[in-house]
Protein backbone atom coordinates (compact mmCIF):
# COMPACT_ATOMS: atom_id res chain seq x y z
CA UNK A 1 0.00 0.00 0.00
CA UNK A 2 1.44 3.29 -1.18
CA UNK A 3 0.38 6.67 -0.14
CA UNK A 4 2.01 10.06 -1.61
CA UNK A 5 -0.24 12.29 0.64
CA UNK A 6 1.52 15.96 0.79
CA UNK A 7 1.59 17.11 4.82
CA UNK A 8 -1.01 20.01 5.51
CA UNK A 9 0.33 22.67 7.74
CA UNK A 10 -3.00 23.39 8.84
CA UNK A 11 -3.34 19.80 10.41
CA UNK A 12 -0.08 19.86 12.26
CA UNK A 13 1.07 17.05 10.52
CA UNK A 14 4.14 15.15 10.78
CA UNK A 15 4.31 12.11 9.82
CA UNK A 16 6.49 9.07 11.62
CA UNK A 17 8.77 7.44 9.04
CA UNK A 18 11.84 6.23 11.32
CA UNK A 19 11.46 1.83 11.21
CA UNK A 20 13.22 1.92 14.88
CA UNK A 21 11.00 4.72 16.63
CA UNK A 22 7.81 3.14 14.86
CA UNK A 23 8.88 -0.58 16.52
CA UNK A 24 9.35 1.21 20.09
CA UNK A 25 5.90 2.66 19.91
CA UNK A 26 4.14 -0.49 18.59
CA UNK A 27 6.11 -2.25 21.74
CA UNK A 28 5.01 0.50 24.23
CA UNK A 29 1.25 0.32 22.56
CA UNK A 30 1.18 -3.63 23.19
CA UNK A 31 -2.02 -4.50 21.41
CA UNK A 32 -3.87 -7.10 22.54
CA UNK A 33 -6.63 -8.61 20.24
CA UNK A 34 -9.40 -8.33 22.82
CA UNK A 35 -9.18 -4.66 22.94
CA UNK A 36 -10.87 -1.65 20.46
CA UNK A 37 -8.23 0.04 19.45
CA UNK A 38 -8.96 3.50 18.15
CA UNK A 39 -5.93 6.02 16.27
CA UNK A 40 -6.41 9.22 16.44
CA UNK A 41 -5.19 10.81 13.17
CA UNK A 42 -4.13 7.51 11.45
CA UNK A 43 -1.69 9.59 8.38
CA UNK A 44 0.31 7.41 6.09
CA UNK A 45 -0.34 4.33 8.24
CA UNK A 46 2.81 4.46 10.08
CA UNK A 47 1.52 3.05 13.29
CA UNK A 48 -1.71 1.94 11.87
CA UNK A 49 -0.06 -0.67 9.14
CA UNK A 50 2.36 -2.94 11.79
CA UNK A 51 -0.74 -2.60 13.96
CA UNK A 52 -3.20 -4.42 11.28
CA UNK A 53 -0.59 -7.14 11.63
CA UNK A 54 -1.67 -8.01 14.85
CA UNK A 55 -5.24 -9.05 13.82
CA UNK A 56 -7.03 -6.35 15.18
CA UNK A 57 -9.77 -4.47 13.17
CA UNK A 58 -9.06 -0.64 14.23
CA UNK A 59 -11.44 2.32 14.27
CA UNK A 60 -9.43 5.30 12.34
CA UNK A 61 -10.22 9.19 13.00
CA UNK A 62 -9.29 11.78 10.81
CA UNK A 63 -10.06 14.87 9.79
CA UNK A 64 -7.72 15.01 6.44
CA UNK A 65 -10.16 14.02 3.59
CA UNK A 66 -7.37 13.00 1.35
CA UNK A 67 -6.49 10.20 4.22
CA UNK A 68 -10.35 9.64 4.50
CA UNK A 69 -10.28 8.91 0.99
CA UNK A 70 -7.86 6.87 1.15
CA UNK A 71 -8.21 4.65 4.04
CA UNK A 72 -11.78 4.18 2.92
CA UNK A 73 -10.10 2.75 -0.33
CA UNK A 74 -8.19 0.24 1.75
CA UNK A 75 -11.31 -0.74 3.56
CA UNK A 76 -13.16 -1.55 0.18
CA UNK A 77 -9.47 -3.80 -0.29
CA UNK A 78 -10.11 -5.50 2.73
CA UNK A 79 -7.93 -3.60 5.20
CA UNK A 80 -9.72 -3.64 8.39
CA UNK A 81 -10.62 -0.34 9.15
CA UNK A 82 -13.70 1.36 10.13
CA UNK A 83 -12.82 4.89 8.86
CA UNK A 84 -14.48 8.43 11.15
CA UNK A 85 -14.21 11.93 9.01
CA UNK A 86 -14.62 14.12 11.46
CA UNK A 87 -12.54 16.83 14.01
CA UNK A 88 -11.78 14.34 17.02
CA UNK A 89 -12.71 17.65 19.23
CA UNK A 90 -15.77 17.07 18.74
CA UNK A 91 -15.55 13.38 17.99
CA UNK A 92 -18.39 11.40 20.85
CA UNK A 93 -16.10 8.58 22.09
CA UNK A 94 -18.90 6.90 23.26
CA UNK A 95 -20.02 5.63 19.60
CA UNK A 96 -17.23 3.19 19.99
CA UNK A 97 -16.90 1.89 23.61
CA UNK A 98 -18.59 1.35 26.87
CA UNK A 99 -17.95 1.13 30.24
CA UNK A 100 -18.24 -2.96 30.00
CA UNK A 101 -16.42 -2.33 26.54
CA UNK A 102 -13.41 0.18 27.03
CA UNK A 103 -11.34 1.11 23.91
CA UNK A 104 -7.62 1.64 24.10
CA UNK A 105 -6.89 5.27 22.50
CA UNK A 106 -3.38 5.57 20.17
CA UNK A 107 -2.05 8.17 18.12
CA UNK A 108 0.65 10.19 16.95
CA UNK A 109 -1.59 13.95 18.21
CA UNK A 110 -1.37 16.84 15.93
CA UNK A 111 1.07 19.28 18.23
CA UNK A 112 -1.93 22.34 17.85
CA UNK A 113 -4.51 19.66 19.26
CA UNK A 114 -3.15 18.18 22.27
CA UNK A 115 -4.15 19.79 24.98
CA UNK A 116 -7.64 20.92 24.12
CA UNK A 117 -7.92 17.14 23.07
CA UNK A 118 -6.82 15.80 26.97
CA UNK A 119 -9.41 18.10 28.42
CA UNK A 120 -11.84 16.11 25.48
CA UNK A 121 -10.97 13.07 26.51
CA UNK A 122 -11.42 13.09 30.24
CA UNK A 123 -15.17 13.63 29.89
CA UNK A 124 -14.79 9.76 28.07
CA UNK A 125 -12.40 8.56 30.90
CA UNK A 126 -15.41 6.07 32.01
CA UNK A 127 -15.02 4.04 28.67
CA UNK A 128 -11.20 4.28 27.98
CA UNK A 129 -9.47 1.40 29.05
CA UNK A 130 -5.99 3.43 28.31
CA UNK A 131 -4.05 5.80 26.11
CA UNK A 132 -0.82 6.06 24.72
CA UNK A 133 0.23 8.81 22.52
CA UNK A 134 3.31 10.96 21.14
CA UNK A 135 3.01 13.97 22.08
CA UNK A 136 5.22 17.66 21.78
CA UNK A 137 7.76 16.92 24.70
CA UNK A 138 7.24 20.15 26.35
CA UNK A 139 3.46 18.44 26.56
CA UNK A 140 4.55 15.58 27.73
CA UNK A 141 6.60 16.70 30.54
CA UNK A 142 3.23 18.96 31.86
CA UNK A 143 0.88 16.04 31.61
CA UNK A 144 3.21 14.31 34.18
CA UNK A 145 4.77 16.70 36.34
CA UNK A 146 4.21 16.69 40.06
CA UNK A 147 3.79 19.27 42.60
CA UNK A 148 6.65 21.69 42.54
CA UNK A 149 7.38 21.30 39.17
CA UNK A 150 7.94 24.09 36.58
CA UNK A 151 5.79 22.45 34.12
CA UNK A 152 3.02 21.26 36.81
CA UNK A 153 -0.35 23.25 35.53
CA UNK A 154 -4.04 23.04 35.95
CA UNK A 155 -3.84 19.98 33.23
CA UNK A 156 -1.53 18.15 35.06
CA UNK A 157 -3.71 18.26 38.17
CA UNK A 158 -7.12 17.86 36.06
CA UNK A 159 -6.04 14.62 33.86
CA UNK A 160 -3.88 13.51 37.29
CA UNK A 161 -6.96 13.21 39.28
CA UNK A 162 -8.29 10.50 36.91
CA UNK A 163 -4.95 8.86 34.74
CA UNK A 164 -1.76 8.01 35.84
CA UNK A 165 0.50 9.45 33.43
CA UNK A 166 4.57 7.93 32.05
CA UNK A 167 6.44 9.55 30.32
CA UNK A 168 8.04 6.48 28.16
CA UNK A 169 10.54 7.53 25.92
CA UNK A 170 11.53 10.73 23.33
CA UNK A 171 11.61 10.78 19.87
CA UNK A 172 14.00 13.71 17.56
CA UNK A 173 12.45 15.25 15.04
CA UNK A 174 14.70 13.86 12.55
CA UNK A 175 12.10 10.74 12.91
CA UNK A 176 9.31 12.42 11.17
CA UNK A 177 8.29 14.15 7.68
CA UNK A 178 8.42 17.11 7.81
CA UNK A 179 10.76 17.26 11.04
CA UNK A 180 9.04 19.16 13.73
CA UNK A 181 11.09 21.96 15.36
CA UNK A 182 10.67 20.49 18.80
CA UNK A 183 11.04 17.19 20.50
CA UNK A 184 8.73 14.55 20.79
CA UNK A 185 7.74 12.13 23.33
CA UNK A 186 5.42 8.79 23.95
CA UNK A 187 3.24 8.75 27.16
CA UNK A 188 0.99 6.17 28.70
CA UNK A 189 -2.18 7.44 30.55
CA UNK A 190 -3.84 4.55 32.36
CA UNK A 191 -7.00 5.22 34.82
CA UNK A 192 -6.77 5.26 38.23
CA UNK A 193 -7.85 1.99 39.90
CA UNK A 194 -8.86 4.27 42.88
CA UNK A 195 -9.05 7.65 42.77
CA UNK A 196 -6.63 9.90 44.24
CA UNK A 197 -9.92 11.52 45.48
CA UNK A 198 -13.81 11.28 45.48
CA UNK A 199 -15.13 14.51 43.64
CA UNK A 200 -18.91 14.75 43.41
CA UNK A 201 -19.18 18.05 41.27
CA UNK A 202 -15.80 17.47 38.77
CA UNK A 203 -17.32 20.91 36.65
CA UNK A 204 -16.85 23.04 39.71
CA UNK A 205 -14.03 21.70 40.93
CA UNK A 206 -12.17 22.27 37.41
CA UNK A 207 -13.62 25.80 37.63
CA UNK A 208 -11.61 26.09 41.13
CA UNK A 209 -8.24 24.63 39.59
CA UNK A 210 -8.12 27.06 36.91
CA UNK A 211 -9.20 29.97 39.60
CA UNK A 212 -6.00 28.53 41.19
CA UNK A 213 -3.76 28.92 38.67
CA UNK A 214 -5.66 32.06 37.14
CA UNK A 215 -2.52 34.04 37.80
CA UNK A 216 0.75 31.34 37.98
CA UNK A 217 3.24 32.96 39.98
CA UNK A 218 0.23 34.50 42.56
CA UNK A 219 -0.28 32.90 46.30
CA UNK A 220 -3.35 31.30 47.00
CA UNK A 221 -4.80 34.16 48.91
CA UNK A 222 -4.44 36.58 45.77
CA UNK A 223 -6.13 33.97 43.49
CA UNK A 224 -8.89 33.09 45.48
CA UNK A 225 -8.91 36.30 47.74
CA UNK A 226 -12.67 36.21 46.03
CA UNK A 227 -13.95 33.31 46.45
CA UNK A 228 -11.77 31.85 49.87
CA UNK A 229 -10.75 33.61 52.63
CA UNK A 230 -7.19 33.29 53.90
CA UNK A 231 -8.29 31.72 56.84
CA UNK A 232 -10.62 29.38 55.56
CA UNK A 233 -7.40 28.23 53.60
CA UNK A 234 -5.22 28.07 56.85
CA UNK A 235 -8.30 26.21 57.91
CA UNK A 236 -7.11 22.57 56.29
CA UNK A 237 -3.58 23.22 56.89
CA UNK A 238 -2.64 25.15 53.59
CA UNK A 239 -0.28 28.48 54.09
CA UNK A 240 -2.26 30.82 51.89
CA UNK A 241 1.20 32.49 50.72
CA UNK A 242 1.80 29.11 48.61
CA UNK A 243 1.14 28.87 45.14
CA UNK A 244 -1.12 26.54 43.33
CA UNK A 245 1.55 24.89 41.51
CA UNK A 246 2.91 23.43 44.90
CA UNK A 247 -0.70 21.84 45.92
CA UNK A 248 -1.27 17.96 45.56
CA UNK A 249 -4.25 16.78 44.17
CA UNK A 250 -5.29 15.73 47.64
CA UNK A 251 -4.73 18.97 49.14
CA UNK A 252 -6.70 20.88 45.73
CA UNK A 253 -9.76 18.79 47.04
CA UNK A 254 -9.51 19.81 50.70
CA UNK A 255 -9.71 23.67 49.40
CA UNK A 256 -12.76 22.75 47.32
CA UNK A 257 -14.42 21.14 49.98
CA UNK A 258 -13.83 24.29 52.14
CA UNK A 259 -15.50 25.88 49.34
CA UNK A 260 -18.45 23.74 48.83
CA UNK A 261 -19.15 23.87 52.58
CA UNK A 262 -19.66 27.72 53.15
Amino acid sequence: MSNNHVTRKRFGQHFLNDEGVIHNIVNAISPQKNQTLVEIGPGRGALTLPLLEYGIPMRLIEIDRDLVAWWNDQKQQGVNVDVYDCDVLRFDFNELGSVQEPIKLIGNLPYNISTPLFFHLINFHSIIADMCFMVQKEVALRLAAQPGEKAYNQLSVWLQLHYSVERLFDVPPDAFDPPPKVNSSIIRLQPHATPPVLIQNKIGFHKFIKACFAQKRKTLRNNLKKILSAEKILAVGIDPTRRAETLTIKEFAALYLQLSDG
